[in-house]
């Protein structure tokens, strides 16, 4: 289908659900109003590119009406004058048009846990960890996502050995998939007497949360423990055994939540979990059978790559994948992520045009 015929289509399915939302004569449906709001939201920006589009081209036309009649000066010039700008306009539409049809990453729009670990450093590599993770809870909230703490385990400097957290609403994927890889800082330890310029790691795993449907789990595949929590929550963790540790046999995996106040939220937040490890293992060895497209725009994922240092001496934070710097880093660790989230966002998108050309 060619795109002019694929836009066509999505017009027209654009004004199907406008009117079927606007009918109430068969009684109101809530599941079938929210999937009808969802998709209308989905087309709203293309279908109104396109139409915008329609109207330039219709308005080139009726220009050039104008410009084979040259027996008035003035208008002939004046048509000249706006076709420049209908065209001008016309390419800026086409370009917006083909981003819009590219193919959109099918987990863009899922809730993410984020798992973040220190790596080499020592304590200066926990409170670094901890930081990330506080960067990335300012970050959400600042988007109007919800975050909450599944576990840590804390270092004795009150930094972190390993955070996990869970962040819904808003489409977080589509904001922290860029997030997964090795992270190195390159500072000043506050427990460094001499001044020497330290290098530490931590590394980031983001996991888009996989649905029961997306990958199954065998209960007798699984080990189940309980343990008290040591997390927030006063002097009812250390009553109750509230925690859950969940260890997937087959693969080895293990999971853990103690931050919810019951067993059964903390056991269901600990299979939401294991069920997302479970299935992004799968897709990336699928990835690893067929090559991807994906894994060249945003990095491999993998916990062995570095992906950005933070370098705080020169106020400079490099983002290795893009080639690019950036400044006020402090405002960064604040949560301050936008531009070199919309940095990283525009350069899948350049990535995914050139396959597109290229395939074309």
């Amino acid at each position: 289908m060619q795109l002019n015929d694929r836009l066509e289509a999505l017009s027209k399915r654009f004004d199907e659900i406008e009117a079927a939302l606007a009918d109430t004569s068969g009684g109101f449906d809530q599941e079938r109003y929210t999937a009808l709001v969802r998709e209308r939201a989905a087309l709203e920006e293309t279908v109104n590119v396109y139409r915008e589009y329609r109207k330039t081209l219709h308005a080139i036309e009726s220009n050039e009406v104008l410009l084979e009649d040259r027996a008035d000066a003035e208008l002939h010039a004046l048509a000249e004058e706006e076709a420049t700008i209908l065209r001008e306009h016309r390419k800026k539409l086409e370009a917006r048009l083909q981003e819009l049809m590219l193919p959109r990453d099918p987990n863009d729009a899922k809730d993410v846990f984020i798992e973040i670990r220190a790596g080499a450093g020592g304590e200066e590599a926990s409170l670094f960890a901890a930081e990330l993770a506080r960067m990335y809870a300012r970050y959400a909230e600042s988007k109007k996502m919800h975050v909450a703490i599944v576990s840590q385990s804390e270092s004795e400097s009150g930094g972190a050995k390993e955070v996990v957290m869970s962040i819904k609403g808003g489409e977080p994927y589509r904001f922290f998939k860029y997030e997964s890889g090795v992270h190195r800082v390159q500072r000043v330890p506050v427990t460094e007497a001499s001044g020497r310029v330290h290098t530490s790691t931590a590394t980031v795993a983001v996991l888009p949360e996989a649905e029961e449907v997306e990958i199954e789990v065998n209960p007798k595949d699984l080990q189940i423990d309980t343990f008290k929590s040591s997390g927030a929550g006063g002097q009812h963790v250390n009553k109750t055994e509230s925690a859950i540790r969940i260890t997937h046999v087959p693969s080895g995996v293990v999971v853990a939540s103690q931050e919810e106040r019951s067993q059964l939220q903390n056991r269901e937040r600990a299979m939401q979990m294991l069920r997302s490890i479970l299935l992004d293992r799968k897709q990336r060895e699928a990835e690893e059978a067929v090559g991807s497209l994906r894994r060249s725009q945003v990095g491999t994922g993998d916990r062995s790559e570095k992906i950005r240092t933070y370098n705080f001496p020169q106020d400079r934070l490099t983002d290795h994948r893009i080639n690019q710097n950036f400044g006020n880093i402090r405002g960064i660790m604040e949560g301050d992520l936008d531009r070199l989230v919309e940095e990283l966002q525009k350069d899948e998108k350049a990535r995914l045009l050139a396959g597109a050309t290229s395939a074309a």
